[in-house]
């Protein structure tokens, strides 16, 4: 089994995507549309939801690097 951090985020203006995002320790991602349960591509993101994603992918990218950077130095 994969360390992976987990987000939900309910957007509160139309579309109300609910979307679960699993940010896993080895760079992968799945983002998961908890109503249809169907698996949607980064690409496929706007709005709100598109800036939740990036600011957590960017924090995710930072947080291991940091971690690398005190495991190396």
């Amino acid at each position: 089994m994969h360390n992976c951090e987990i987000f939900r985020f309910i957007e509160k203006h139309r579309p109300f995507r609910d979307l679960t995002f699993k940010f896993y320790a080895d760079g992968r991602l799945t983002i998961i549309d908890n109503v249809s349960e169907e698996v949607v591509s980064p690409r496929e993101l706007k709005g709100a939801c598109h800036d939740f994603y990036v600011r957590k992918r960017i924090a995710f990218i930072k947080n291991d690097l940091a971690a690398k950077c005190m495991k190396y130095a």
